[in-house]
């Protein structure tokens, strides 16, 4: 199982397999990193030259609008718990969002924090909303314990986000297919709050969970703080396949391909998952 909890990198908080280091995208904590060498530290995971791109980059680069851009993925944001903070989105209802069950638990299978928000920036403001920690539906609710297929998680605000468009619930994933990672709180990308977005594509299914949900590796480039951010399955469509839920890596240190032994790895929203995310909405959707 990955270990989830890493303060900024993956020097830190792992469990060893053989070679290989498991960890997490998040969630990141905002106190003093710990005594760690800077040539130790891996903020993000690339697999060669990093692709991640700001809106205006990404507009240029897909000959968008920035402003249209920024607009379409106004939901994506920052669940802030106590001292920490992964990534999420606001799913199919402006009072409901999606993530990784890791950013509402720590590694005892405890609550992080008595009170968590949900954080979104719009119309070039940023706006912070409760948590109904009561709310919450979790694959497992101590994901340092299970298998890393189970580690989602939904949960409703106090009150609906006004100003941006909720993610809508893309067909299932395949293997080999493209995608775009779209998230807030990467660590080493503007102080763990710029929206980021890149193309590439899902790879191996790796795992099938109980509840429905799969597990695929994908070759997006993530840093720590992204966990729970949304893969997107079809281009130019606000539709969430799929959320980030940490990476594996025999050579965490530095940048190296992509491979059996070195890449990310998210959660499908399928199964369990799904039908959480439907039933925090009240809305009906045709079964894929």
């Amino acid at each position: 199982m990955p270990q989830k909890g890493g303060k900024h990198a993956a020097a830190v908080c792992v469990f060893l397999f053989g070679t290989s280091l498991q960890v997490s995208a998040g969630p990141v904590f905002s106190h003093g990193l710990p005594e760690v060498a800077p040539s130790q530290i891996v903020p993000v995971v690339v697999f060669g030259r990093n692709s991640r791109r700001g809106v205006e980059e990404f507009a240029a680069g897909e000959k968008l609008n920035p402003a249209d851009l920024r607009a379409r993925f106004a939901g994506s944001g920052l669940v802030e718990c106590g001292d920490a903070h992964g990534a999420g989105q606001l799913t199919l209802a402006s009072d409901v969002i999606t993530t990784a069950a890791h950013v509402f638990f720590d590694e005892k299978g405890a609550p992080r924090a008595k009170t968590c928000f949900f954080s979104v920036e719009i119309h070039g403001k940023d706006l912070r909303v409760p948590i109904d920690l009561s709310s919450i539906v979790a694959g497992s609710k101590d994901p340092y314990a299970i298998a890393a297929v189970h580690d989602w998680a939904v949960a409703k605000l106090t009150h609906p986000v006004e100003g941006a468009t909720p993610f809508s619930l893309a067909d299932p994933a395949a293997p080999n297919s493209p995608v775009e990672f779209v998230a807030r709180g990467h660590i080493d990308w503007g102080e763990g709050r710029k929206l980021s977005m890149e193309k590439c594509a899902m790879h191996d299914q790796l795992s099938v969970g109980a509840e429905g949900t799969r597990e695929f590796s994908f070759d997006c480039e993530t840093g720590d703080g992204a966990s729970g951010g949304a893969l997107l399955m079809t281009p130019n469509k606000l539709a969430i396949g799929a959320i980030l839920v940490g990476w594996r890596s025999n050579k965490p240190f530095r940048s190296a391909p992509f491979s059996k032994s070195h890449y990310n790895f998210v959660v499908t929203i399928e199964g369990a998952f799904k039908k959480a995310v439907v039933a925090a909405a009240s809305k009906v959707i045709v079964a894929q």
